[in-house]
């Protein structure tokens, strides 16, 4: 299995192919090979700075003598004005660098701000924000990363790192008591120890769920509120609980006030608004 290292470095190299191809004939034909320059990344929107460590990753790969400035760091809460980084280097490039960098941290940013908002929607209950599989493809390990510079927690990064027997596997499968003892089955032929968590859709399979047991957490996939109240107290704390469907910002706080312990958003990635930064020219 490729590390997240390695899954970066590949997106860097695919991104960088797509944008500059056979050259940036742009550049290329106005731009003198030995002329220096210096670049500043402006911060044109309210929210969380995310993406600062894969920028200089950006930068390094394409040209190891840049030099980078940090003067706001991931995580950090920036207002219209604020000037994040300084690069220097040689114009070209800075030129051919500015779009992916901007891709990458204007994407991290929206979803570090908007992971903000939802995480501060729940202050004062013990319920945590999950983000989804629901990730642009390729750019998975980016924008996981930016959910938790935004306060909240990665759910499972693929289909690797955790088993989730959703409604399909379900019904493929013949019923929740097939699947969970087909996954037991499973993971001790392959030595496997990954946490089970099984989606259920009415208070029937949540009690199937129960009876059968072997399971780490319980979704409660598309659950009123009132519903969602009488589930959790039937769980009675044995499993850990998730909501998820049709969840809305608005309602949010009113299932975390159910006693779930975790909630999952696939708005965190799947319709999110990058924030405005621009990489101008400096003196």
């Amino acid at each position: 299995m490729l590390k997240v290292e390695e899954l970066v470095d590949r997106l860097i190299d695919l991104s960088f192919a797509e944008d500059i191809g056979d050259g940036d004939h742009t550049t290329l034909c106005c731009i003198p090979e030995d002329a220096m320059g210096k670049s500043k990344l402006l911060i044109k929107e309210d929210g969380i700075l995310a993406g600062v460590e894969i920028a200089k990753e950006v930068f390094n790969r394409f040209d190891p003598t840049m030099q980078v400035e940090v003067l706001i760091g991931d995580g950090t809460m920036v207002k219209k004005g604020d000037v994040a980084m300084i690069v220097t280097g040689k114009v070209r490039s800075l030129l051919q660098t500015e779009r992916l960098m901007l891709n990458i941290m204007q994407r991290m940013s929206g979803i570090a701000t908007m992971t903000s908002k939802y995480v501060e929607r729940l202050k004062g209950t013990h319920t945590r924000v999950l983000d989804t599989r629901k990730t642009t493809p390729g750019m998975r390990m980016l924008e996981k990363q930016a959910v938790k510079i935004g306060g909240g927690c990665n759910h499972r990064i693929g289909l690797f790192d955790m088993i989730l027997l959703k409604d399909n596997h379900v019904d493929f499968s013949g019923g929740i008591a097939n699947a969970i003892n087909r996954c037991h089955e499973y993971l001790k032929q392959k030595g496997l120890d990954l946490k089970i968590e099984i989606e259920v859709r009415n208070f029937d399979e949540l009690k199937q769920a129960m009876d059968c047991g072997g399971i780490d957490r319980i979704m409660l996939d598309n659950f009123s509120v009132a519903d969602t109240k009488k589930a959790v107290e039937i769980v009675g704390g044995k499993y850990e609980t998730e909501s998820s469907g049709g969840i809305t910002f608005d309602t949010l706080r009113d299932y975390a006030e159910c006693g779930v312990d975790y909630i999952s958003v696939g708005a965190l990635t799947h319709s999110v608004k990058g924030l405005d930064m621009s990489f101008k020219a400096a003196e």
